[in-house]
């Protein structure tokens, strides 16, 4: 009888548990370097290291949850199974889209979480263009016995959770850094998380997971208090080196120092990032699996932070768009991997299901993806389209929710 049980327990283990074995419950971090512009793009690995835990997904590790402008595959060298896969965006990659590209070729910095392999396996790293294809394509071994990879401890940077829903590694587990707060600001800075928690729980379907839900309060110090606003000829000694204008774009507010991002979060349980900046300049940025970054002075900072964590969490795209936009960024031949717009390319894999079952809200709106033509959206308004939208849309809302679910242990 036992051995009849085991087989069937066997039969019905998921690829991603026989993954999950493969693994140590430790953290393997990667860093990148990746240039481009008038130059091809190529990927150069940086560094690797590793802390103690794993406090990524330990479900549905074999495979990715949406496509995502680039993934990241871990496969074991002795069985060749994937042991853990993962898609993201890159700023790089938007970077590649604006006109500097075209006269310059920059690096950019990026970060790469993995679960650490028992045994030698191969990364494989892709970046994807905007037709959906291999762009660039880059592998290397991972050996866990290799003493190059540096062994890190646990981050001395205070750390406070405003919101625990579970044990870390049971639940999704987000950082909230603060970016420009001095020490003696510290106390405003976790006023700040905790109100940005409280926005983001206030929107389904995040409310109905806050039980599922971690947010972890990280305050690194700042030299000065403040960000950067080239503009104004502004510079600050911020923790992050964060800054407004990015791709000359005013209320764009990114930060490059992603190594100094992953140095402060170190051994702290965290698979999401939310980082907020002691500023009353309007502005912000979100980047699918990268991080959010957002004013927290600023009046309209609950709602701006909430559609920010809908790209870099639920892996949104922007629903607003512009008369005068001349570059597309996508293509009536290809459908957006984002769940929420389309360019009816493919439509049937987007939200035609709702249409048809005639719920509210999903319909076929033209203009979204900054492109009033040839780009749809689900409803007249929502979260990812303007401040004042009360709440996602019907298929943001599940296109988030199956984000939350895929990445529940």
């Amino acid at each position: 009888m036992r051995r009849i049980i085991l087989i069937l327990t066997l039969a019905l283990m998921s690829a991603a548990s026989l993954a999950q074995v493969k693994c140590l419950d430790r953290t393997l971090r990667l860093n990148y370097v990746f240039t481009g512009g008038t130059s091809p793009v190529a990927i150069a690995l940086h560094s690797m290291s590793v802390t103690d835990g794993w406090y990524g997904r330990g479900v549905n590790m074999d495979r990715v949850p949406v496509r995502g402008n680039g993934e990241i595959i871990l496969t074991d060298d002795k069985s060749s199974e994937v042991i853990y896969a993962n898609s993201f965006s890159t700023l790089f990659q938007e970077w590649l889209t604006t006109d500097e590209s075209k006269s310059t070729v920059k690096a950019f910095e990026n970060t790469f979480l993995l679960p650490m392999p028992a045994a030698q396996a191969t990364v494989c790293i892709r970046l994807f263009d905007n037709s959906n294809n291999v762009a660039c394509e880059f592998t290397h071994k991972v050996n866990p016995e290799d003493i190059l990879i540096e062994r890190r401890e646990k981050s001395g940077a205070f750390a406070q959770y405003v919101h625990k829903g579970a044990e870390p590694g049971e639940a999704i587990d987000v950082a909230i850094v603060a970016e420009g707060y001095s020490t003696a600001e510290r106390q405003t800075f976790l006023k700040d998380a905790q109100d940005a928690v409280e926005a983001i729980l206030s929107h389904q379907p995040f409310g109905r997971y806050a039980a599922n839900l971690n947010f972890l309060a990280v305050a690194p110090d700042s030299g000065d208090s403040g960000v950067s606003v080239p503009r104004d000829g502004l510079w600050k000694n911020s923790a992050l080196h964060s800054n407004f204008d990015t791709f000359y774009i005013e209320r764009y507010l990114t930060t490059s120092s992603i190594f100094d991002l992953h140095d402060i979060l170190d051994g702290l349980p965290y698979e999401h990032i939310i980082i907020l900046a002691n500023t009353d300049v309007y502005g912000g940025g979100g980047i699918y699996n990268s991080y959010t970054l957002t004013t927290a002075r600023h009046q309209m900072f609950k709602p701006v932070v909430v559609h920010e964590f809908g790209h870099s969490f639920g892996a949104l795209a922007d629903e607003y768009d512009y008369d005068s936009y001349d570059d597309p960024y996508y293509f009536p031949d290809v459908e957006p991997w984002e769940q929420n717009i389309t360019t009816k390319c493919d439509f049937a894999s987007k939200w035609q299901d709702m249409m048809d079952e005639g719920i509210p809200g999903a319909g076929l709106h033209e203009g979204a993806g900054y492109q009033s033509k040839g780009v749809w959206r689900a409803s007249e308004d929502c979260r990812m389209r303007t401040n004042k939208a009360p709440a996602f849309c019907p298929v943001c809302q599940r296109a988030i929710e199956r984000m939350i679910l895929f990445n529940l242990r």
